[in-house]
């Protein structure tokens, strides 16, 4: 019999090695993927070859008996079984049922609405590299049992590493097991995955029906295109049908059990597979009902859709080989795929026949072609199917599905009697009393930033009254009547003077500011995500996470997503904008970004509110780190942030953030106002473009400042926490609250609470001449002391608080 890998191996020069099962299990093709010229084509996974379904579902099934022998019974009977998408889905599935207890869930490409992603990977080899994780039950994944992940091949095993660390880093466990139909990993390969099990300090164990190797020669890629461009004709690619009209569609009933998912894509447990082992005779039933005597028989999955198509196909080739004359007739099972691969009609080649149609099912990265291979006879007409059954989800179930070129319109031409089946799209069930989450607000509508650059998690309350005098608002706030967050201070307007100050300002901080948002920057893609989504804490950190995203583009070419959410000291954050991240995004990518420290408060406070959301990093990322209370920071020097000098016209007009029940509800972003009217003294874009313009005479200066801080001690030492209960002790305060350290934080002060005083550092120069002026003009003291660990800091006055004392030891009253 010929080996449908010979076509391949004598033109491209790739040979095989490893035992003489290997032929027998697999063939090769070539992709249309500039990242990989030759395909490894599977005969028993049941996704470009038709294969008889127990053969399909056996190998699987018989992998999942090998890993349960592996663990033990015990240990299989805690583990939960990942396959990946698309090609092993059903693969993945069939391994939990040979070990007969595990839950699955396999990844997906498709997002859900609504559904809070726990995690991801990527699979760099790909067309379509990105997986998302979507559980219906987020416990699936946190247990302590061993995770056997599942793939039809490995090649050089970095999708599997890249998802043992995704997941590792959220979900720690001592142990996990690899499964694949065959293993074709070098020597360097395999040595990669041992040093990486060792450095994670877990054991790695691999499973495989055989193992062998590819060799490649040199120039693969090149004359891999250049075969694939000799050979791409439309006769070859798109298959001639015979004459007629093509068969009409009927659509069967399947009688699917309600609420039972169609798949793993958000779990599928013990108690799933018992339903649905119950359900398959009748299923197939069904099926049969319309099969007319056919003898050559394909149920076509759907792309992810593997599993459930699979087991209908095996029920039905068990139903028809007990009826009279079944042994004549026999079922086959392959799927559709989204993977481009030349079709070249030889014997010696896996992919005979290939018909394309356009997606059907909305895919979330557009339209775009799928395919079916070896769907079509080509030119063997002993291969030519009599009947066709298409399982597709509802999700699937759209007009393009039907219409002219679409994928029943293909199979129609290539077949006696189509029959479509529709499974219920499965997706969790939302939460008690949840609502649909809001959508971020975006510029020009909602801030003078341009739409690209930050996304607000917030909601407009721009036509709500929330100003109230500066003295009436701190009266209520110190004697607990209100919070700050309630109610938004006067928007102070500066003076001529004070604007020329912050201009002055930029001009001499600019270069250093433009140093600190490198360092950062590069700290974070470096230690904490390549492709980070930055999340501001507004108001203050927004314009440093603008800068951030602008020197990832401009140094990198990394185009990162940006968002500004709310977070209220003594409330948390906004955790309807945490929920929005996470159905999103993988909350492991996601770094908080601040634009300095004071006391620490904030870090303090957005550590405890992500106690309840697994799988965010609370470490913040600041500019300016003064008060040592993190550890991912541009500088830790007390310096003049030229956007402490003012309030909305230097963050995007927006103001501070509001929260009040009246205005918030538990489904709601927390609120804030856009200040249009302040268009004309807007200087938001023009801070950004003086730091931005900076960042090439910086970069030299960054990565010697990054390669040192890599090798610092920058464990936080809170010494600015510890400066300011000292501080609030000697002044009679007794409220740390009312002591807001650092230059950016006694600049806030000045401009929106009721300052007492400001202690200045001995000989502190012009990083204090905006502190000064505004003190002056408040007529507020500033007094140099000795040994202050910060440029400044600012004293609230406490004369509203009951029970307060004052310097001279005298008790305040109103």
């Amino acid at each position: 019999m010929v080996w449908t890998g010979e076509w391949v191996a004598g033109r491209l020069g790739v040979s095989l090695s490893g035992g003489d099962e290997l032929p027998e299990l697999l063939g090769l093709a070539l992709r249309r993927n500039p990242k990989r010229a030759h395909l490894v084509v599977s005969n028993v996974l049941g996704k470009h070859v038709p294969q008889r379904p127990g053969v399909v579902h056996g190998a699987g099934v018989g992998l999942g008996r090998r890993v349960r022998e592996l663990l033990g019974d015990e240990a299989a009977a805690r583990s939960v079984v990942l396959g990946y998408a698309e090609t092993a889905t059903g693969l993945g599935h069939s391994v939990a049922d040979g070990l007969a207890l595990a839950p699955y869930l396999h990844s997906t490409r498709r997002p859900v609405a609504g559904v809070a992603q726990v995690g991801g990977f990527e699979e760099e080899h790909s067309h379509a590299t990105s997986h998302l994780l979507l559980p219906e039950d987020r416990a699936l994944l946190a247990g302590d049992g061993p995770l056997v992940l599942v793939d039809d091949e490995f090649s050089t095993g970095r999708t599997v590493l890249n998802t043992i660390k995704a997941l590792h880093a959220r979900f720690p466990r001592e142990r996990y097991v690899v499964v694949a139909l065959v293993d074709m990993r070098s020597d360097a390969d395999r040595s990669h995955l041992e040093k990486f099990a060792a450095d994670l300090g877990a054991r790695v164990d691999l499973v495989a029906l055989a193992a062998g190797g590819v060799q490649l020669p040199a120039d693969v890629l090149t004359r891999g295109q250049e075969l694939v461009a000799a050979q791409e004709t439309g006769a070859a690619q798109q298959p001639t049908a015979p004459g007629g009209r093509g068969a009409d569609v009927v659509r069967v009933d399947l009688g699917w059990p309600a609420g039972l998912p169609d798949g793993g894509r958000h779990g599928f447990t013990p108690s799933h597979r018992a339903r649905l082992e119950t359900a398959l005779p009748d299923m197939a039933t069904r099926i049969a009902q319309h099969l007319d005597g056919a003898r050559r028989i394909l149920v076509l999955g759907n792309e992810e859709l593997m599993y459930a198509p699979l087991r209908m196909a095996e029920a039905l080739d068990g139903l028809l080989a007990e009826e009279k004359g079944g042994a004549e007739r026999g079922v086959f099972f392959s799927t559709t795929t989204r993977s481009p691969v030349l079709a070249v009609d030889d014997p010696g080649y896996a992919i005979r026949t290939r018909l394309s149609f356009p997606a059907h099912d909305q895919p979330a990265d557009g339209p775009g072609e799928r395919y079916a291979y070896n769907v079509a006879a080509g030119s063997d007409p002993d291969r030519r199917f009599d009947a066709i059954v298409a399982v597709v989800d509802s999700h699937g179930d759209l007009p393009e599905l039907h219409a002219a070129d679409g994928l029943l319109d293909r199979l129609a031409e290539h077949t006696d009697r189509l029959l479509l089946a529709v499974v219920p799209s499965h997706a969790p069930r939302p939460q008690a009393g949840s609502m649909p989450l809001p959508e971020p607000l975006r510029g020009p509508a909602f801030s003078s930033y341009t739409a690209d650059e930050v996304g607000w998690l917030l909601q407009d309350l721009s036509d709500v009254t929330l100003e109230a005098p500066t003295e009436e608002r701190e009266e209520a706030i110190q004697r607990g009547g209100a919070h700050y967050a309630e109610s938004l201070p006067v928007e102070y307007q500066p003076s001529e003077q004070y604007q020329a100050l912050f201009h002055s300002a930029l001009r001499t901080s600019a270069r250093r500011i433009a140093r600190a948002v490198g360092t950062v920057t590069e700290t974070v893609l470096a230690e904490r995500s390549p492709r980070p989504v930055l999340v501001s804490l507004a108001r203050a950190g927004t314009p440093v996470g603008v800068l951030m995203r602008r020197w990832a583009l401009h140094t990198h070419g990394l185009d990162l997503p940006h968002y500004a959410v709310s977070i209220v000291r003594g409330r948390g954050i906004d955790t309807t904008a945490l929920r929005w991240l996470a159905a999103h995004h993988d909350p492991a990518d996601v770094v908080f970004v601040d634009g300095w420290t004071g006391k620490g408060a904030i870090t303090r406070e957005l550590a405890q509110a992500l106690e309840d959301f697994p799988g965010f990093d609370p470490r913040i990322a600041v500019l300016a780190d003064p008060g040592g209370c993190v550890e991912t920071y541009g500088t830790r020097d007390d310096f003049l942030i030229p956007s402490a000098c003012l309030n909305s016209t230097v963050s995007g007009l927006i103001s501070r953030t509001v929260l009040r029940d009246d205005l918030v509800g538990p489904d709601d972003f927390h609120g804030a106002k856009f200040y249009r009217d302040l268009a004309g003294v807007d200087v938001s874009r023009a801070f950004l473009d003086a730091v931005s313009a900076r960042f090439d005479e910086v970069a030299a200066e960054v990565a010697a400042d990054v390669k040192e801080l890599a090798a610092a001690d920058r464990a936080p030492t809170w010494e600015g926490w510890a400066a300011v209960e000292r501080i609030s002790e000697e002044h009679g305060i007794h409220d740390v609250n009312l002591v807001k350290p650092g230059v950016g934080e006694t600049t806030r002060v000045l401009l929106r609470r009721v300052p007492w005083k400001i202690l200045a550092r001995q000989g502190a120069g012009a990083d204090l001449d905006h502190v000064r002026l505004l003190a002056e003009q408040r007529g507020v003291p500033v007094e140099e002391v000795d040994e202050l660990p910060y440029t400044c800091v600012g004293l609230i006055h406490p004369r509203f608080t009951r029970g307060a004392t004052g310097a001279d030891g005298k008790a305040v009253t109103s």
